[in-house]
């Protein structure tokens, strides 16, 4: 299993957005840059994924799992631009800022911290864990 992190603004789809979807999910669609579609290449169903709010929030508000491998945009007629599915797995119990992540010397390498405009990025189980831990939420 691989772990990943997706981020949103939650004024365009936010994490009540997806887990009103339920377990049908939802295409994670609109990206459109090549490095974060090439990470969604590399998932599998069954992987988990961090959803993270961007804008203000900025913070790491719940667990979600991918149900569709990539497959074409259909945002797009674009067929360069891939998608894969995800689905609302649980909620944070504490949603874990990105202060938060930048202050825990353990992540200092996360792709988060160094790369915080792209939009879809792995995560190692290593991060996985102590963010789910500063979350005190279930892994």
């Amino acid at each position: 299993m691989a772990f990943w992190l997706f981020k949103s603004e939650p004024s365009t789809w936010g994490w009540d957005d997806q887990t009103a979807k339920g377990d049908a999910g939802e295409e994670w669609d609109g990206v459109r840059n090549y490095q974060a579609r090439n990470f969604m290449r590399e998932m599998k169903v069954g992987d988990l994924g961090f959803f993270y709010h961007s804008q203000k929030e900025k913070a790491v508000v719940g667990i979600v799992e991918i149900c569709a491998e990539a497959h074409p945009d259909s945002t797009t007629d674009d067929a360069r631009w891939e998608c894969v599915d995800i689905k609302a797995v649980r909620p944070f119990t504490r949603p874990v800022t990105l202060d938060d992540i930048k202050a825990e010397d353990r992540l200092a390498d996360m792709i988060l911290v160094k790369n915080s405009r792209l939009s879809v990025q792995p995560v190692t189980e290593t991060e996985w864990q102590i963010i789910c831990a500063l979350g005190k939420t279930d892994p």
